[in-house]
């Protein structure tokens, strides 16, 4: 769609239209539900007169769309990405009418030996479009290398127009050396103009810097320094942290965290009311929230725990970044509010939108008077609205998901099912829609992505599309999912892979046993580590799934430690994996010749997560095996696929794959 196209539906959208005797035209499903969301990132102007999103244009590319508020709201196109190559990540207010906004381009640098490398940078515009600005590093953008990171900002500085404070990356000569321009480097701190782009060293860089946290009020009280664990330059998982008091600018030591076993205490949010940082730490073998005075006594103190799911993180609000909660999951994201004023709104919000059980505060102005909500379920992919905490109005604004509405979604259950030593699984399960007691379908198993992550029972649109095409999707959140504490997590889906894809294989053998899945029509679909499970699952037992779909899969374990052997968290990477006899014995190139079910694999050439060669290696060794195997490139396209012509491809192609694979296994 040009550009011109897509602005002119993007305002008319603003406006509903009803035309007497039109038709819709015929729902494509995967049209529908492979395009990617309408919009993203919507945010708050520090008035609370402006909202900012960006939404998609052709192929990956993005516009950034500011539109003031009021009887007669008109979207304004402020900037445009095409993708070729860079890309919109996410916009923020930096005062009424100044947006900054971080790009992202994925390709092969020549600096980095052609590797592929992901170049990040951040870009200062007005809410017009006009006078926009590189925030770049403090040399030149290739004059001591190749530099990857483009910054940070970490104060909007609420008390000031449109300057921020943003860690940045120094570079010098005497750091260059590897052909990535080596990981040694400092990072330091800058106040910077946005709308001049002047700047002052607030922070002098160093060469152990990783991350900073201000107060919100314009005070650097946390720093973050990282371990090199070689000659190389490659990093350790374990992070040391130090602050500052008020009234010093001297740096005392906080702690330690490692980022591989989530030992010890990692620091979110600074607290300038309280004095304190707020941050995670184990408890019984999860992650509960601590909080620490920084008044030089380093007094400790617990904040929120439970006993059965992990704490995720804070959650700030406003351009103070003020905390006011601590995020975890159940069955659905919950916050636990420190803030009795915003508890008692959020309890009114669930009341006045029952159907809407996962409700969030994403931004706020600068006062917060005016609130940024969004609203969704596992049937709704969600909604914005804008609340008037005096008012008590809820004024809805855009939905995140325009092509999807009118359309029936599916319910999502959750459910446990045994695993063979009796542990007991939780998962989701979505049934087509309309048909929640229906027996003998269709059915699909949808181990998630990480292996360090987990499923939520709310909207997924890949689910809801197999659901909507008659299959019952199980997802499980099989041992070596994260969010469950250290017992459940094992030593990670990878070294304790024969736990986690014997949990993904007693899903499968669950819904036949409990007559919920046709055994003849019974698949396996996974993206990334989930793409990895299904065909790992497919080698260990060949007979249960009739056809296994693989996206971005991992299939060779050694591969994956290969990647990242120029990389500074090589030495992570291969801790994370491990050595010894699960890695052949884990990797399903390595034993292709067990596989019975048809293969269809996608991958995309940019892919910085899992190299596409894994998947090219992995029809090649089928071919060479005799097995039925498809491999489907997408070229240009990094992980995520975040293209809506290629999901829509990728989605119609699933569907025939699986009426011909289940179809033939009668």
């Amino acid at each position: 769609m040009s550009f011109r196209r897509w602005l002119a539906f993007m305002l008319a959208s603003q406006i509903t239209v009803v035309a007497l005797g039109a038709s819709a035209p015929p729902l494509d499903p995967a049209a529908a539900f492979g395009a990617r969301p309408s919009l993203s990132m919507l945010s708050l102007s520090p008035d609370g007169s402006s909202i900012a999103y960006v939404a998609p244009s052709e192929a990956q590319g993005s516009i950034l769309f500011t539109m003031r508020l009021g009887d007669n709201p008109q979207a304004v196109p402020a900037m445009v990405a095409d993708s070729k190559p860079w890309r919109l990540h996410r916009c923020d207010w930096v005062a009424n009418t100044r947006l900054v906004c971080e790009i992202y381009a994925i390709g092969k640098a020549a600096a980095a030996n052609f590797e592929l490398v992901t170049l990040t940078r951040l870009v200062a515009v007005d809410a017009d479009g006009k006078n926009t600005r590189l925030l770049s590093t403090r040399q030149g953008e290739y004059a001591h290398g190749l530099q990857l990171g483009g910054g940070e900002i970490i104060d909007r500085l609420s008390d000031e127009d449109g300057v921020v404070l943003m860690s940045r990356v120094y570079l010098s000569e005497e750091h260059v050396g590897s052909h990535l321009g080596s990981s040694r480097h400092g990072v330091g701190v800058d106040r910077i103009d946005t709308r001049t782009g002047q700047s002052q060293t607030v922070e002098e860089p160093r060469d152990d810097a990783i991350s900073y946290l201000s107060d919100g009020r314009g005070h650097i009280r946390i720093m973050g320094t990282r371990v090199v664990g070689n000659a190389r330059g490659q990093m350790r998982s374990h992070f040391d942290y130090f602050y500052r008091t008020a009234t010093s600018r001297d740096w005392q030591h906080l702690g330690s965290y490692d980022f591989l076993d989530q030992t010890g205490f990692h620091p979110l949010a600074v607290d300038p009311n309280l004095d304190a940082v707020f941050g995670l730490k184990k408890k019984d073998g999860r992650q509960a929230l601590y909080r620490i005075a920084l008044d030089g006594t380093l007094h400790e103190e617990l904040v929120f725990e439970r006993p059965d799911v992990d704490m995720s993180g804070i959650v700030e609000i406003g351009r103070r970044q003020r905390p006011i909660g601590v995020s975890y999951v159940t069955d659905q994201p919950l916050i636990e509010y420190f803030d009795t004023d915003l508890h008692k709104m959020h309890a009114s919000l669930e009341h006045a939108l029952p159907q809407s059980p996962d409700i969030s505060i994403r931004d706020s102005s600068t006062d917060e008077a005016k609130l940024l909500v969004m609203a969704s379920s596992d049937r709704d992919p969600g909604l914005y609205y804008l609340f008037d905490r005096q008012s008590r109005h809820m004024q809805p604004l855009l939905g995140v998901r325009e092509q999807l509405d009118g359309v029936p979604l599916a319910s999502v259950k959750s459910i446990d099912y045994p695993a063979q030593d009796g542990t007991r699984i939780p998962a989701y399960i979505t049934f087509p829609p309309g048909q929640d007691s229906a027996k003998g379908l269709p059915a699909i198993v949808m181990p998630h992505g990480g292996p360090g992550a987990r499923d939520v029972g709310g909207f997924n649109w890949l689910a809801q599309f197999f659901a909507h095409q008659g299959y019952i999707v199980l997802q499980p959140n099989f041992r070596g999912s994260a969010g469950y504490g250290d017992a459940w997590f094992e030593h990670n889906g990878f070294q304790s892979w024969k736990i986690a894809i014997g949990d993904v294989l007693d899903a499968g053998r669950w819904l036949v046993t409990a007559g919920l899945a046709d055994p003849a029509k019974l698949a396996i679909v996974g993206w990334s580590y989930g793409g990895y499970a299904a065909l790992q699952s497919a080698v260990v037992d060949p007979k249960l799934f009739k056809a296994v779909i693989a996206i971005a899969p991992v299939t060779d374990l050694d591969a994956l430690k290969e990647e990242r052997r120029h990389w500074s968290d090589h030495e992570i990477v291969e801790q994370m994996i491990g050595d010894g006899p699960h890695v052949r014995e884990g990797s399903p190139l390595r034993n292709v010749s067990r596989l019975e079910a048809p293969v269809l694999l996608f991958h995309g050439t940019f892919d910085r997560n899992v190299s596409y060669v894994e998947s090219k290696d992995m029809a090649a060794a089928c071919s060479a095996a005799h097995a039925r195997c498809e491999l489907v490139t997408f070229d240009g396209l990094d992980h995520q696929l975040d293209d809506s012509a290629a999901r829509t491809q990728m989605l119609r192609k699933s569907d025939d794959f699986l009426n011909q694979s289940l179809a033939a296994s009668h």
